[in-house]
């Protein structure tokens, strides 16, 4: 990354922190599998676990709800796939989930209920608690996935409230934890949830490397078959120097957990007085996230003339920011038009105050030029 480029995609991925790096360096000496017997395999074993406790550390359980899995998606897969095998026979799923809680809901076969969310993004409890006083009996335990906070926007989702309501009708509340981690502090209990989902990438480990989280309320199902790796419960050799560094980063970020607001509402509030709008201002939102929306100008030219001038964002998530099409989630706020003028900026562990002031100039610099090139020309 050169040194005049400014990152702010830490939603989509977070540069790797110098303890993960260290710790997966390390890592690639052993030689051992960790379902091995032998001393090289011991010692394999050992670091999956330590990392394994750093998560748990990080998530406020105990190590042995830890289930790692490949990443973040695969983790809110086994928690639907799971709910379905326990039993329920109609998910719920907020509006604005990501899309691997949505695909994959939809995929088990049994009806899929979205619970609308209000202007802010935050979602309608109301609208929650006359769905879950029409569950009848059979059709299972109530399940519902709820992320922690809106990967697009930053919105913070009342998932207490939400868990409350879940657990009074014997249910299971999911909460996709990804985009909070690092960011907030977390956990089962704070959260009021049966089971979390977490990404070691979001939060300064490496990609390829997640977790299921789960409580002594869940069952989950062996969605992997094979041997009896993570507890019977994900068959396969665990990715030691993945989890090596995913546990380091989760370690690192216990210790220093984000919340100063300043630099990015100071940002906030200099592209909205240039004419830009502060998605879901109103609501409660990460300290680092920023999406904005400017009308008449595409998501896709802001990013690439923000691009050309080293500010490095999305056009929301990333898993979606190469398609030519609206956000999903703004839709579903009510912005119409406006989701395809949105952009997302999000800090992290690396990012720095002048960072925030760089992209604001450049943001401002860039609604510049577009309007004077639209501007009539002098008779």
């Amino acid at each position: 990354m050169s040194l005049k480029s400014i990152y702010l995609d830490h939603c989509a991925t977070s540069p790797l922190r110098p303890e993960a790096r260290a710790a997966m360096t390390a890592a690639f000496e052993l030689s051992g599998n960790p379902s091995s017997v032998h001393a090289d395999g011991r010692a394999a074993r050992a670091v999956l676990e330590e990392a394994r406790a750093q998560v748990a550390a990080l998530a406020g359980v105990s190590a042995s709800a830890v289930i790692f899995t490949s990443g973040g998606t695969e983790a809110n897969v086994l928690a639907v796939r799971s709910a379905v095998a326990a039993g329920a026979r109609r998910l719920l799923i907020s509006a604005v989930e990501h899309d691997c809680i949505r695909e994959s809901a939809l995929a088990t076969g049994v009806p899929v209920t979205e619970i609308a969310v209000l202007a802010s993004g935050v979602i309608d409890l109301q609208a929650l608690r006359a769905e879950i006083d029409s569950w009848s009996a059979e059709e299972g335990p109530v399940f519902l996935a709820l992320m922690a906070a809106n990967n697009e926007t930053g919105v913070i989702q009342p998932t207490c409230e939400a868990g409350d309501m879940i657990r009074a009708a014997g249910g299971w509340l999911h909460v996709d934890a990804v985009q909070a981690a690092g960011r907030r502090p977390i956990g089962l209990e704070r959260f009021g949830a049966d089971s979390l989902a977490l990404s070691g990438h979001k939060l300064g480990g490496p990609q390829g490397i997640g977790a299921l989280v789960a409580g002594p309320r869940t069952r989950i199902v062996r969605d992997m078959p094979g041997g009896g790796q993570e507890q019977g419960r994900r068959a396969g050799t665990q990715n030691v120097i993945g989890a090596a560094g995913f546990g380091a980063a989760a370690a690192a970020a216990s210790a220093a957990p984000g919340g100063d607001s300043g630099p990015r509402d100071l940002a906030a509030a200099r592209i909205s007085e240039a004419g830009g709008l502060v998605i879901g201002a109103t609501a409660p939102r990460l300290s680092d996230v920023l999406c904005v929306a400017l009308p008449g100008l595409s998501s896709e030219v802001q990013v690439m003339g923000l691009d050309l001038a080293g500010v490095r964002v999305s056009a929301g998530a990333a898993c979606s920011s190469g398609k030519v099409r609206p956000s999903r989630v703004l839709e579903a706020m009510g912005l119409g038009e406006m989701a395809g003028c949105a952009i997302r900026l999000s800090g992290g562990w690396s990012t720095r105050p002048e960072d925030w002031r760089g992209a604001a100039d450049a943001w401002i610099a860039l609604k510049s030029r577009r309007a004077s090139r639209s501007r009539p020309a002098a008779a």
